[in-house]
């Protein structure tokens, strides 16, 4: 469970049980409005908030009727391995009960409510109730290798069998110690890989190897795994057992790196020069070259122990190749904690108008994930829940630069941070200036060598044109284009020239920035410039403060349009010469043919499609 939980609270009765479990757990409480006083954040509607709670990815405790957090996440029920745990807490905290997620961390967490509340907790996953352990949920620091068996094997242990804990590592697997001892099934707890894994067989890892490497720029990447496989098959390491891949930050984007941390599934972290040249006495090979060209005594050796810890040992020295090194560490004991830094990370995600309905489930999981939010203020109030607790850097409007400049600095200290944009983050939003500051070298005024070896995310979002569209019907159902009216940025003879292209070649226009206080002529000058190729009474759509309760649509003829209508919260969507308005018992729909009349009734028309009446 990698996530902190949030607890809501629907009721005052179990509002002082909500406290005690948010105050347990080091977790957000979330209460309904009307309903409770002096919550972290209010929420309006107890189904809503918990289904976008849980689209995140966020695990949930909801003191509550089981029945209220059932029917808010049914929709959404798909996956049972990435869904987050739900649990249930009665208000008087009496019984605690998971919902989802119990081999997920679910029953764990209800188990650690129930011994601060002092209540039961109700799990009823027959491993956990029968056997008082889950073999698919091992302990943080142990891995399964043969997970799918594990169903099968619980079965046999569950129907009357028995047991036989076996292994180098068994008397570090103390969690199996009370599992009836027999013979109908095999737990083997060994670093070594095993040939005969099934169903009757499972193997558990305690992880405890930690991988060291290092490389030449753009080492081929089948060059780097060939050489760790090696290293740990003449160790006899199976890939359940490797703890980490650990390098110099220098590396953090090599991708002959990234490449192996994600064949082995194994996390990397990274490790300044001056933290590896702290290993330096520990070095079974230092080397001046080397110190020479990054500032330590050695990379795979130095990784491999800053990972393994004080008490770790160097177990295999650097090997090489002509291009990488590899040397492995281990620990005393298995461990889920992890020395060093990630690769830091900047999602870049467009979270549309605003609303949660207009969300996309990817972004909303970035944000929840990102320990960092930063963009303009607005933006990330509009993310609700998702923000709340989370550390936050807001900019003003026209702090753009600045803006993306600290997002991707931040990254590159090892944070994993989320830019936040209105719409879609790469149409006319921050997207494109993150990558620009990216392509620039310290000394173009990009940013540092550190923030340009982080890993860039993009999501996509719902833009303010496909909002517009969608309220209007389908205007885009032919060619369109989008132009900025924005002349701070952009030259106004560049944005005259393509209005006039765009007006010859009669595409679906949407004007994006059409006005602001200061600057009112452009919009006025492309009016008059799209009547001398279309229609007086072209339909132009006024859409704005789109998917927000402010939400303001209106149609006016080309030849009407004025610009004291228009804001910058307005989209201006202009139609073609072909764009008609079907006028509808709701009201006028707008749409833009796209030739299908000539298969209904034109040239394109078959016989049998059409008789004549």
């Amino acid at each position: 469970m990698a996530l902190t939980p949030v607890v809501l609270a629907l009721n005052a009765s179990g509002f002082a049980t909500a406290q005690k479990v948010a105050a347990a757990l080091g977790a957000q409480l979330h209460g309904r409005e009307g309903r409770v006083a002096q919550p972290d954040i209010f929420f309006a509607n107890a189904l809503d908030h918990a289904r976008d709670l849980f689209a995140a990815g966020v695990p949930i405790v909801g003191v509550c009727a089981s029945g209220i957090l059932i029917r808010a996440v049914a929709p959404l029920l798909a996956n049972k391995t990435m869904e987050p745990p739900v649990v249930s807490v009665s208000d008087d905290g009496a019984v605690v009960v998971p919902l989802l997620g119990g081999h997920h961390g679910a029953n764990r967490l209800a188990r650690d409510i129930a011994v601060a509340l002092g209540g039961i907790a109700a799990v009823t996953t027959a491993g956990d109730v029968s056997l008082g352990v889950s073999l698919d949920e091992p302990p943080q620091g142990w891995a399964l290798v043969n997970r799918l068996d594990a169903k099968a094997t619980m079965a046999a242990l569950l129907a009357g069998g028995g047991a036989a804990v076996l292994g180098e590592e068994k008397a570090r697997a103390t969690w199996l110690a009370d599992l009836p001892a027999g013979d109908a099934v095999r737990l083997t707890c060994a670093i070594a890989p095993q040939a005969d894994l099934g169903p009757n067989h499972l193997q558990f890892a305690p992880q405890r190897v930690t991988v060291g490497v290092g490389c030449a720029r753009n080492c081929p990447p089948q060059e780097l795994a060939d050489l760790v496989r090696s290293a740990l098959s003449d160790a006899g390491v199976c890939d359940a057992a490797v703890h980490s891949v650990n390098t110099i930050s220098l590396k953090a984007d090599e991708p002959a790196i990234l490449d192996l941390a994600a064949l082995l599934g194994a996390p990397l972290r990274l490790f300044s020069a001056a933290e590896l040249e702290a290993e330096t006495p520990r070095l079974a090979t230092p080397s001046g070259v080397v110190f020479a060209e990054v500032g330590c005594h050695g990379v795979s050796e130095a990784a491999a122990l800053a990972q393994a810890g004080s008490e770790g040992t160097l177990w295999v020295q650097k090997r090489k190749t002509a291009n990488a090194t590899v040397a492995l560490g281990l620990s005393p004991e298995p461990t889920a904690t992890l020395n060093g830094t990630p690769r830091g990370r900047l999602s870049v995600v467009g979270i549309g108008p605003g609303q949660a309905a207009w969300r996309t489930p990817e972004v909303s999981r970035l944000v929840a994930d990102a320990q960092e939010l930063v963009g303009y203020g607005l933006y990330i109030d509009l993310l609700g829940p998702l923000a709340v607790g989370k550390a936050r850097s807001d900019f003003p409007l026209g702090g753009e630069e600045a803006r993306c400049r600290y997002a991707l600095e931040q990254a590159g200290l090892g944070k994993n941070v989320a830019l936040v944009c209105s719409g879609d983050a790469g149409i006319y939003a921050m997207g494109a200036l993150v990558f620009e500051l990216l392509d620039r070298g310290p000394d173009q005024l990009g940013v540092s060598d550190a923030a340009r070896r982080v890993e860039v995310v993009c999501s996509p979002g719902v833009s303010a044109l496909q909002g517009a569209a969608a309220r209007a019907g389908a205007p885009l159902g032919h060619d369109f284009c989008t132009i900025s009216l924005s002349d701070l940025l952009t030259p106004r003879d560049d944005i005259l020239r393509r209005l006039k292209a765009a007006a010859e070649g009669d595409f679906v226009i949407a004007f994006y920035n059409p006005v602001s206080k200061t600057r009112r002529t452009l919009l006025a000058e492309a009016r008059d410039i799209l009547l001398q190729h279309r229609p007086e009474d072209t339909p132009v759509l006024l859409a704005s403060s789109l998917g927000r309760p402010e939400e303001h649509i209106c149609y006016r003829r080309l030849a009407d349009l004025q610009v004291d209508e228009v804001d910058m919260l307005t989209v201006v969507l202009v139609g073609s010469s072909n764009s008609r308005l079907a006028q509808l018992g709701e009201g006028p729909r707008m749409f833009t043919p796209r030739g299908y009349a000539r298969k209904i009734d034109g040239d394109l028309a078959s016989g049998t499609q059409r008789k004549d009446t």
